[in-house]
């Protein structure tokens, strides 16, 4: 059997210690071989076993690690990724990969150059919900889509002091929500013709994008992107139309909450979602419950395992993460100049 992938994080805020480090050690085939932090107390409070690098440059000239996974601001991603995959390592990135689409080229052509594999981690690829409306629409459950909202709202009346929510590059809610909403409508419909957007600021005392509502243009149908910082009833996920039926759900996958409490991926009930949606006939006016699948965010490191033993095409690709930036780009600019900006 191949060696466990050595792996090591770039950060340990929210991101690396709440979702990396466990998914991680909960993946077989892969080992947490250590985190790079400037707080190592706070690093061996969660994991005492676990190796601290002060800095990113002795992770990155240690000759055992294969991969390294960054879960920095969003700001510091692409020189971060350079630096790795010129000193041979795979590479992760959390999303969004980086700020625009010429980062991005920039990390692309450095994993080519040194034959390297770098991803986006993309988990809510494998949100329960997400899993289930993806099933859907393959079994052609709902027709031809005419129209498709996704939501990611939520009540945070209160701005907090941290990079994602004060003004600066790389913050703000259509960089963090708007990049897993973009993947996932990408995932089932493909890159749109165009993009029209609006993002803002609406909380009183906010720095960052809040707010924003952003339209896939294609050809027979159109995808709603949308999220909002102040929506007390925000358990609207997805409402899609086809020429058949009509699907809603409400209520967001378990996956993240179980994390946050301190659950262990694989646990009993891990990646169960209980709200299910309903399917609404056209026809008939009869409703269904749908059951959901489950989910399961350790499938994107599964995936990268089986890659890099040469058993799996990868999941995540550059060339995807490259279409989901320029649907982000697409939309700055558009929020920016109030005019539709084509992506043909």
């Amino acid at each position: 059997m191949p060696s466990p992938l050595r792996t090591v994080i770039i950060g340990f805020g929210l991101v690396g210690r709440v979702f990396h480090a466990p998914l991680i050690r909960h993946t077989h085939g892969m080992t947490l071989g250590g985190v790079v932090s400037s707080r190592p107390d706070d690093v061996h409070a969660e994991l005492p076993d676990i190796e601290v690098y002060p800095a990113a440059e002795q992770a990155l000239g240690d000759p055992t690690v294969d991969l390294i996974v960054i879960a920095t601001p969003n700001d510091t991603h692409a020189d971060l990724a350079v630096a790795a995959l010129e000193a041979g390592k795979h590479v992760v990135i959390d999303k969004p990969v980086a700020l625009d689409g010429e980062e991005l080229e920039r990390i692309t052509a450095c994993a080519r150059h040194h034959d390297r594999v770098f991803s986006v981690f993309q988990n809510r690829r494998w949100d329960a919900d997400f899993l289930t409306l993806k099933a859907l629409l393959d079994t052609d459950r709902l027709g031809s889509v005419t129209r498709c909202h996704m939501h990611f709202d939520r009540f945070r009346p209160e701005v907090r002091d941290r990079w994602r929510e004060r003004p600066g590059p790389g913050s703000g809610a259509w960089y963090d929500l708007g990049a897993h909403l973009a993947d996932q409508a990408l995932t089932l419909f493909g890159t749109p013709q165009a993009v029209y957007s609006d993002l803002a600021t609406l909380r009183p005392g906010g720095g960052a994008v809040d707010y924003f509502h952003v339209l896939l243009r294609y050809d027979h149908h159109r995808v709603v992107l949308s999220s909002h910082a102040l929506s007390a009833c925000n358990s609207l996920r997805y409402a899609v139309d086809g020429t058949r039926a009509s699907y809603i759900k409400h209520g967001i996958d378990t996956q993240e909450q179980t994390l946050r409490d301190g659950g262990t991926p694989g646990q009993p009930g891990w990646g169960e979602d209980p709200v299910r949606g309903v399917l609404y006939q056209g026809e008939t006016g009869e409703q269904e419950s749908i059951n959901n699948a489950r989910g399961d965010y350790r499938a994107y490191y599964d995936n990268l395992v089986a890659h890099l033993n040469g058993e799996a095409d990868l999941a995540v690709t550059p060339e995807q993460a490259l279409e989901v930036m320029r649907v982000i780009d697409a939309a700055h600019e558009s929020s920016a100049s109030g005019r539709e900006v084509s992506l043909d």
